[in-house]
């Protein structure tokens, strides 16, 4: 049986709602040509063999890749080059856009991308090495473009605070997006980088409803925690940001204005804000994680998701697939811009990140004697 078939089998069996887990299914991977659904014989099988699984562990994979920043040319995105230490992530939000990237490793969207994560543990050395190289021209690194930077794994690996580490010596520029109060760790890193205007920190806040963000981004710091962590980075100097994202509606979209005001009254000095994005197999994980815990509301949010895509789920067009259009998505927009208006989180000359502070440190040398062999 190809290896896709045994996926599928193995997927089909892990269908409903698992404790601490965003997604409630795990689509087959959709490179593979074949795919097996789980199907009962009249005998009860399945319910005998599968009913009562256990909550999922997660696996740690070596990541063998040989480099550590990704580069990006989208013009609606505000960095060229990011850095990811672990593709997937398990804090489970189920409308992550970087779902789909775990088909490219031959793993489910669904429950694979937040128990079968991929660590890079070289990735400070070869940072270190990229930066290095001839003709290298610095800009803000994204640190969390893609998963969490400071997802629960990241306590014990520490792979976040060794690139922490290589750009402070570099004197490189870091931007950071993160949903976890782990960040507080790094304190002392970024406030030393922030006195050289080289760190800037987003908290992303979906919702101030911690029963909804138990559901939505099932092992993501709760709501409040965001909001303390972004009060004490302000107290430490570090520039803060506040990511109102996604904005779902039907869902959290009133909430808009209540998530910038208390980003606001934490120290956030500038907003953001993403309406909900569904390409590829999040359209369905989405739509079944609304059936499972919302079913009152799903067909509304599904009708209102259309309404701002062209009548399709998703569009993946550069110019609105961050805000959408149609009479749904400019009203969202100018509550957003008159809300940022009226917290003062607009975006100001003279905020950037300086990358002129940007020089390699010698490498470090063996000793003369060493040299000798």
């Amino acid at each position: 049986m190809p290896d896709g078939s045994l996926r599928g089998a193995a997927s089909a069996l892990l269908e409903g709602v698992r404790k601490g887990r965003g997604a409630t299914s795990n689509p087959p991977v959709r490179f593979d040509r074949l795919a097996l659904e789980a199907f009962d014989d009249g005998w009860q099988t399945l319910e005998d063999t599968f009913g009562a699984l256990p909550p999922l562990p997660t696996t740690l994979i070596r990541d063998a890749s040989r480099s550590a920043i990704a580069w990006n040319s989208s013009p609606d995105i505000g960095f060229d080059r990011a850095v990811n230490p672990y593709r997937g992530c398990e804090h489970g939000c189920v409308y992550c856009y970087a779902r789909p990237s775990h088909a490219y490793l031959g793993l489910s969207p669904g429950l694979d991308f937040e128990t079968k994560l991929q660590f890079k543990p070289e990735v400070a050395a070869l940072l270190e090495k990229e930066l290095r190289k001839p003709g290298y021209v610095p800009r803000p690194i994204a640190l969390g473009s893609n998963t969490d930077p400071y997802q629960p794994v990241e306590r014990r690996l520490k792979l976040t605070r060794a690139i922490l580490e290589v750009l402070e010596r570099f004197g490189h520029p870091v931007t950071i997006i993160t949903k976890s109060a782990g960040v507080l760790r790094d304190l002392d890193l970024l406030g030393r980088m922030a006195e050289r205007r080289l760190a800037r920190v987003c908290l992303s806040v979906t919702t101030l409803d911690a029963g909804l963000a138990r559901i939505l981004e099932p092992r993501a710091a709760t709501p409040e925690r965001r909001l303390e962590a972004l009060r004490r980075l302000t107290e430490a100097g570090i520039p803060t940001a506040v990511l109102a994202a996604p904005m779902i509606p039907a869902v959290n979209d009133m909430e808009l204005e209540r998530i910038l005001e208390r980003a606001a009254a934490a120290g956030a000095t500038r907003a953001g804000y993403v309406l909900l994005r569904l390409p590829l197999e999040i359209a369905g994980l989405f739509e079944d994680w609304l059936r499972q815990h919302l079913p009152e509301r799903a067909e509304k949010v599904l009708s209102l998701v259309r309404q701002t895509r062209g009548g399709r789920v998703y569009d993946s067009d550069f110019a609105q697939r961050m805000s959408g259009t149609g009479p749904y998505a400019e009203m969202l927009a100018r509550r957003f811009r008159v809300a940022a208006h009226r917290l003062g989180l607009e975006k100001r000359e003279g905020e950037g990140l300086d990358c002129t502070r940007f020089a390699p440190p010698p490498e470090a040398r063996e000793p003369r004697q060493m040299a000798l062999f």
